[in-house]
């Protein structure tokens, strides 16, 4: 299957690793030539995925046009502020019959809109029709590694969801389906608020209880707000709900706890961010 995955982050060029590994022809757009640059001629990309190998097939390309050209999936994994702009110029190069996927995991901060209502503004009704988005507890690197990981892809079609699903599925990637598009936004997006609070409260030195406190109340207020906003109640039960926010807030490849961690350690936000690479979603969410 001809696959244009959106954004060379640490997801992003781990989602099409994937995929070429499997046997599908993937194009990986990268906006910033260094990368693809040293992607193309190292096959490596140390910037956000440190030493991983990537597959001969993957094709790396600047070029948003040659990415999504005749491509009958297209994955979204660009930073959410960014999306936006990406798809505009994007929309007029892509199949009306293409799957679109969104990967990335946060609000935009403008118009305090989901990434499906982002989509939704800048494709045809045509294009939007198999709309799906992919969530879950998932750092890039261990996926990379191949370790086993399950996720969520979630589409009000059925055989988009389906379609997305067995496109992703290894011995180690499990894709589970669901309806629920907007508990499971919205699960990977406010998971990321609570992380940077899980983690100031361990730079403060707070305790285990404290951690445990801020996850289950952090979630009832994710539930509550999802809920208002049309979500499933049970979603944020499940992997896109619990399972990432489990992650985020306790694993230390977490960007958004180590963002909170050194917060709680009295360094400055702009500081931090100057010291980062990829992007900490929860920032931008809060």
């Amino acid at each position: 299957m001809n696959v244009g995955v959106l954004g060379s982050g640490s997801w992003g060029t781990t989602l099409a690793a994937l995929l070429a590994k499997e046997g599908h022809k993937v194009a990986l757009w990268c906006f910033e030539s260094n990368v693809a640059e040293e992607a193309k001629s190292s096959r490596l990309n140390t910037k956000y995925l440190p030493d991983v190998s990537l597959p001969k097939n993957l094709k790396i390309t600047t070029s948003l046009e040659e990415a999504v050209l005749g491509a009958q999936v297209i994955v979204s994994v660009s930073p959410s502020q960014f999306v936006r702009d990406v798809i505009k110029r994007a929309a007029k190069h892509i199949d009306p019959e293409a799957f679109i996927c969104s990967a990335s995991k946060g609000i935009e901060t403008e118009s305090l809109k989901r990434m499906d209502e982002v989509f939704r503004d800048n494709l045809s009704e045509e294009q939007f029709a198999g709309f799906s988005v992919l969530s879950g507890p998932s750092f890039a690197s261990e996926v990379a590694q191949e370790l086993p990981t399950a996720v969520v892809v979630a589409s009000e079609d059925r055989s988009a969801s389906s379609l997305i699903q067995n496109l992703f599925q290894t011995s180690y990637f499990r894709v589970y389906t669901g309806t629920d598009v907007i508990g499971v936004e919205l699960g990977g997006a406010l998971k990321n608020v609570i992380a940077l609070a899980a983690g100031v409260s361990a730079g403060l030195n707070y305790g285990y209880n404290t951690q445990a406190a801020l996850m289950t109340r952090g979630l009832a207020e994710m539930k509550r707000l999802g809920m208002s906003m049309g979500a499933k109640d049970s979603t944020f039960s499940g992997l896109a709900g619990m399972g990432d926010l489990v992650l985020t807030c306790t694993g230390t490849l977490s960007r958004n706890r180590t963002v909170g961690y050194r917060l709680g350690r009295g360094e400055k936000i702009e500081n931090i961010l100057d010291d980062m690479s990829s992007v900490a979603e929860g920032v931008k969410t809060t």
